[in-house]
C-alpha cells in the first residue's frame, strides 16, 4: 500500500453501479450494463490510481453473472497494477467467517482483491478466520469502526463499562492485531469522512484509515485535516459518486479522479 500510495497519492475510487448512475450513463439496469460501467472503469482507474473499491452488493444484485464481473474486474484491476478493496462488509462466526474469508482473502479465490472490508460487531474476536488468512496471504482488512450513516451511531458511540465508546474499543482491538508489524499492519479502520467529531485515539493503530464520504457526500479536505490532524498520511479518503459522474468515457472519468487527487495535495 505503501508504494501504491507514494506512486499514485492516498485517493481511493468507488466503483458503485447503481441503478442511477447505470441510467445516467444510458445503460440498463442488467449485468450487460453492469458490465460495460464496470469494465470503463477499470479502463480508467487501472494504473492511474493507488486503491479501488467496487461495492460487492451491487454486482451481488445481478445475481452469478454480476460475480462473475466482479472477478473479472478484481483481476483486470490487480493486473493493471491497481489494488483493489472488495467493499463486502462480511461479518459472522466459526466456519461462516472462515468461509468468507476463504473467499476475499485466499490466494487462488476470484474474489480475493488485495483487501476487504469487515465488519466486527459480532465482536472483534469472531474476525480472527479473516485476520489469520490475511496475515497468511499478504493482504488486508478495514474493518468498521465509525461509519457515516446515522443510524450507527447508537452502537458504535455506545461507551462501555470500562469507559471506552465501542469504536474506540475496535480502534483498540486493530492496534494490538498490528502490533510489530512494518511498516504497518494489516489492519486497518473504516471511520466516516463525514462523522464530525469522531473522539477515536488512533495514535496507536499503526495502520491504514479508509474514509469514505468525502466528495458528494460533503467531505472536504479541511473536514479531513480536522478528523485526522493535518499530516494526513495514513488517510485513504474515499470518493465515488463525485468521480463517477462524470462517465461515460473513460478519459473523462481519470480526469475526474486525477482532480480529486490533486484537491487531496493543497
Amino acid at each position: 500500500m505503501a508504494k501504491a500510495v507514494a506512486e499514485h497519492g492516498p485517493l481511493c475510487v468507488g466503483i458503485d453501479p447503481h441503478p442511477g448512475l447505470l441510467a445516467s450513463w444510458g445503460l440498463s439496469h442488467d449485468a450487460a450494463g453492469l458490465e460495460r460501467f464496470a469494465l470503463t472503469c477499470v479502463e480508467a482507474f487501472g494504473g492511474h490510481v493507488a486503491l479501488v473499491k467496487p461495492q460487492a452488493a451491487f454486482f451481488e444484485a445481478h445475481g452469478s453473472r454480476g460475480v462473475a464481473v466482479l472477478e473479472r474486474v478484481v483481476a483486470d484491476l490487480r493486473d493493471s497494477g491497481t489494488l483493489v478493496l472488495v467493499d463486502a462488509k462480511r461479518g459472522d462466526i466459526g466456519s461462516t467467517m472462515a468461509a468468507y474469508a476463504a473467499a476475499y482473502l485466499t490466494e487462488g479465490s476470484p474474489l480475493a482483491g488485495d483487501a476487504v472490508t469487515a465488519s466486527p460487531y459480532l465482536g472483534f474476536g469472531s474476525l480472527d478466520p479473516a485476520l489469520e488468512a490475511a496475515a497468511a496471504s499478504g493482504r488486508g482488512i478495514f474493518v468498521l469502526a465509525l461509519t457515516s450513516n446515522p443510524e450507527g451511531a447508537s452502537v458504535q458511540r455506545a461507551v462501555g463499562p470500562d469507559g471506552r465508546s465501542v469504536a474506540q474499543s475496535i480502534a483498540d482491538s486493530a492496534a494490538r492485531a498490528n502490533a510489530g508489524l512494518e511498516p504497518l499492519g494489516d489492519v486497518g479502520l473504516v471511520v466516516g469522512a463525514t462523522v464530525g467529531d469522531h473522539g477515536l485515539d488512533l495514535s496507536d493503530l499503526h495502520g491504514y484509515v479508509l474514509a469514505p464520504g468525502f466528495g458528494a457526500q460533503g467531505a472536504t479536505v479541511a473536514d479531513l485535516r480536522s478528523l485526522f490532524g493535518a499530516d494526513l498520511r495514513g488517510v485513504l479518503p474515499t470518493s465515488s459518486r463525485d468521480v463517477l459522474r462524470h462517465g461515460p468515457e473513460a478519459a473523462k472519468l481519470r480526469s475526474a479522479a486525477d482532480a480529486v487527487r490533486r484537491s487531496l495535495e493543497m
